[in-house]
């Protein structure tokens, strides 16, 4: 399927791997013009170079905390008429809330919820004037059905879900959607780092706790950022125009809830 988006030009936050790396690698491959940032200079050049090796599209690496006003003006500076846009960074750290204080809670909802909304301010107002936009934000599973010990992202990507049920659907009449992808267990070094935690706090190996995330996934497997990619492409497309506001569960079936 020709998804009617080649020649657009998109930002991809948090993309020197991962989900982001898969979800760039994706839009690539159907001829959008990239930016993607990263906070390593050697981590994003690598992956840029990566992606336009394998697609041919133009790709810009930006070195930058896309969570700061700094990071986002200089994104900005290398696309500064974006239409698709992909909200990605880092989640907070896990552990138990009654070791984190007021500065450890700004930081997650500054870094997993406010970076999303200003990347959504200062981008929507000119899809709208364009008559074409797609704003994607990497939530998580965990906006559905919480994980215990990541508590700080459960507070910051809910708030983030909230908040972009309202402003969707003040801007779906001009051909602009806003949506969220919830990944459940997709085999990165973020889910590695997750899995490590829970194999200390249950003290047991790793292996072990891997095993037992796999055995919850009804596909009987982890996913892949390529795939998640590919779904979130197609939320990019001209054929999505009437998805909005939506919270779309990729998870090969783990949550076992019907809605």
């Amino acid at each position: 399927m020709d998804l009617g988006i080649a020649g657009r030009k998109a930002i991809v936050g948090g993309a020197s791997a991962g989900l982001g790396k898969g979800c760039a690698m994706a839009l690539a491959r159907e001829g959008v013009e990239v930016t993607i940032v990263a906070r390593t200079a050697a981590n994003i050049e690598a992956a840029a170079e990566e992606i336009r090796a394998a697609t041919g599209s133009r790709v810009t690496a930006v070195a930058a905390d896309i969570t700061t006003d700094e990071g986002r003006a200089a994104v900005l500076r290398a696309c500064s008429k974006p239409d698709i846009v992909v909200n990605n960074s880092g989640g907070p750290p896990s552990g138990n809330f009654r070791d984190w204080d007021r500065e450890t809670w700004v930081k997650a909802l500054n870094g997993n919820m406010l970076s999303a909304i200003f990347m959504i301010k200062d981008t929507v107002d000119g899809m709208i004037a364009r008559k074409f936009g797609r704003i994607v934000n990497i939530t998580s599973s965990a906006v559905k059905a919480p994980i215990p010990i990541l508590g700080l992202s459960n507070g910051a990507r809910s708030g983030l879900t909230g908040f972009v049920a309202g402003v969707a659907r003040e801007v779906a009449k001009h051909n602009v959607t806003i949506n969220n992808l919830l990944p459940g267990d997709f085999d990165t070094e973020r889910h590695q780092s997750n899995t490590r935690a829970m194999a200390k706090l249950q003290n047991r190996t790793y292996e072990e706790v891997r095993a037992s995330r796999i055995a919850q996934v009804a596909a009987g497997r982890f996913g892949t950022p390529i795939e998640f990619g590919q779904y979130c492409a197609y939320l990019c497309s001209a054929q999505a125009s009437f998805i909005t506001a939506q919270n779309l569960l990729i998870d090969g079936g783990k949550y076992p809830g019907t809605f």
